[in-house]
């Protein structure tokens, strides 16, 4: 939303950076990058080479390492950054969260709650629960995952959104013990809260890396775009 707000505003030459993580990606409006950088190194030189003036970290709440990456470069280079995070979900009364800090923690919490777990987690955190022979597991991602999976596990790709009572049959035809998923917040991806408060299951929630120390972040579009436009004022 922010790169198409920005697109159409004179005096913006916006410039969108997607990992390459997702073969078929949602692209935004204007001109886009697709990969990754080389680190911090490169993520500097690509930002001195391209005449970068302002940086809006928007990448996904469990990017870590690219915001990492994004605000150490920025430092160097003496350029502002904004972090946009949308917010985290909120447990609703009825529900059963346990919350946990990472994925590791995540596939241990799930040992004692039950035999059928469903993974929400994206393709690239579902080596953490390789491990765990004693129970099937259900996998959804929008790719499919790399690297060790469960020995019993059933592969669902699909996208978001997904609706409330397809998430509740979802969960009623795999007969799901339990739901591992990342505090990623937004609508896209709720229902499955949504579902499982219903039925009354536990869900296990990994909790979000923090930003850089003294990282500034918005949490919209609209005030990530406010805020480049009072930069682009100052310069």
């Amino acid at each position: 939303m922010l790169a198409e707000t920005a697109s159409g505003e004179r005096g913006f030459e916006i410039v969108s950076s997607l990992a390459g993580r997702v073969r078929d990606p949602l692209l935004p409006a204007g001109e886009v990058r697709i990969g990754g950088f080389g680190g911090v190194d490169g993520l500097r030189t690509w930002l001195s080479d391209n005449r970068i003036e302002a940086i809006v970290d928007a990448t996904h709440p469990f990017a870590g390492g690219i915001t990492a990456h994004a605000a150490a470069a920025a430092a160097s280079l003496r350029l502002p950054i904004l972090h946009v995070r949308r917010p985290g979900w909120t447990p609703r009364q009825g529900d059963r969260w346990i919350r946990v800090p990472d994925l590791p923690a995540a596939a241990r919490a799930v040992a004692g709650l039950g035999d059928r777990i469903f993974l929400t987690i994206g393709r690239q955190g579902v080596p953490a629960f390789a491990e765990l022979t004693g129970q099937w597991f259900l996998i959804r991602a929008i790719d499919p995952p790399e690297g060790a999976l469960p020995p019993r596990h059933e592969l669902l790709l699909a996208r978001g959104p997904f609706a409330v009572a397809d998430e509740t049959a979802l969960l009623n035809d795999r007969r799901i013990d339990a739901l591992v998923t990342k505090d990623s917040g937004g609508a896209q991806t709720e229902a499955k809260l949504d579902a499982a408060r219903t039925l009354g299951l536990p869900v296990v929630v990994v909790d979000r890396p923090p930003l850089p120390e003294g990282a500034r972040s918005v949490e919209t579009a609209a005030a990530a775009w406010d805020w480049l436009r009072a930069a682009h004022r100052l310069r």
